[in-house]
């Protein structure tokens, strides 16, 4: 009788033990996230910060004769490591955080950028002239935090190890397979448009980007947690996924990076800047909810309000950009020595057609 009574009590107290651990774990969870996103934050701010320093740097050395001039400033060197130290927090944030909630956290660098660009590089401007200019940004800049502030905290609460059995558990399940089938089949031929057909539209160039960013950022993740275990005591070092990760992470970023120079050519940056970040955003979260299985266990209401983060932070960085002044580009004298000869063959023909011409018409007046 007293058996059966403890055995009673014992199964009385199992199901608040299981929900205070479930309590605990979901606590946990919520911290990884904070301390994911704070993170990413403070690494696109100083990220930011540092690529203001060295535009200032770059501006109050325009008219000297040295090209290399700013590599003997402190002020270049600082903005060298500020944006080492950014981006190494960015990559760390990676290992604690969601895919899904720290892409979308790059906005807070256009954010930074458009506030640092007015007050730090001073950036001409008349008093009358100011709301008139600068309404979009301020506008654009609430969007993003609001934006931001929905993304944090309706962000989706997965967390796994990144173990080397996770990674490649992960690596070799049919949804990412298929996905990535999808994926190279659509780069293979936005590949071919741009090179055969010389399609040199923004939103081709741009997808290619993004399709590469996708594969950078799953890579990031994957070797920023098995490092921070490895860190934590549980090494990780020792399984061949790590490096094919790695190999991936550096391949994907150096073509990713030739890309967007070549898009830099072609067009404005504040333009690259909002279709880049809304096509990278789109398919990084999709790469991250298809491989790690972010939104797995989600209800509806936290995917919708996550996603109208995601828009809100799209509206407000579109804004932000769209009220940068284009660059004008700067057209040098060329003398007739440099000129092409099929450029000399037409200015030679004419110059004839316009004596002839002439000629015609003082016979005709005679």
């Amino acid at each position: 009788m007293d058996g059966a009574h403890s055995a009673a009590l014992q199964l009385q107290q199992l199901p608040p033990t299981s929900s205070a651990s479930a309590g605990n774990e979901a606590s946990f969870s919520y911290k990884e996230n904070l301390i994911g996103a704070l993170l990413a934050i403070f690494g696109h701010l100083v990220v930011s910060i540092a690529l203001n320093l060295q535009k200032y740097c770059h501006i109050r050395l325009a008219g000297s004769k040295d090209p290399r001039a700013y590599f003997k400033t402190k002020t270049w060197w600082l903005g060298l490591f500020l944006m080492l130290l950014g981006e190494l927090g960015v990559f760390a944030s990676y290992a604690f955080a969601p895919l899904s909630l720290i892409v979308p956290l790059s906005a807070v660098s256009v954010i930074a950028s458009a506030i640092i660009g007015i007050i730090f590089i001073k950036e001409k401007w008349k008093p009358k002239d100011f709301l008139r200019r600068y309404i979009l940004s301020f506008v654009g800049c609430g969007l993003a935090v609001v934006g931001t502030y929905l993304l944090v905290t309706f962000a989706p609460n997965s967390h796994e190890k990144m173990t080397g059995e996770n990674v490649t558990r992960h690596l070799v399940s049919w949804p990412f397979l298929l996905y990535m089938l999808v994926e190279i089949i659509l780069f293979c031929l936005l590949l071919y448009f741009y090179k055969e057909k010389n399609a040199n539209n923004i939103v081709v160039i741009l997808l290619l980007v993004a399709l590469l960013g996708s594969m950078t950022v799953v890579t990031v993740k994957a070797v920023a947690g098995m490092l921070v275990l490895s860190i934590q005591g549980n090494l990780q070092l020792d399984y061949p996924i790590f490096y094919v990760m790695f190999v991936c992470m550096v391949a994907t970023a150096v073509y990713q990076a030739a890309f967007l120079s070549q898009a830099s050519q072609m067009y404005d940056s504040s333009l690259i800047a909002s279709v880049g970040y809304i096509l990278s955003t789109t398919i990084a979260i999709t790469a991250g909810a298809v491989f790690y299985l972010d939104f797995i266990g989600e209800d509806v209401l936290h995917i919708c309000m996550f996603a109208l983060g995601c828009l809100i932070a799209f509206l407000g960085v579109f804004l932000i950009t769209r009220n940068k002044k284009k660059a004008i580009p700067f057209e040098p004298y060329i003398s007739m020595d440099a000129m092409p000869d099929s450029y000399l063959h037409n200015q030679l023909l004419f110059k004839r057609y316009s004596n002839s011409r002439n000629l015609c018409h003082n016979l005709e007046s005679l």
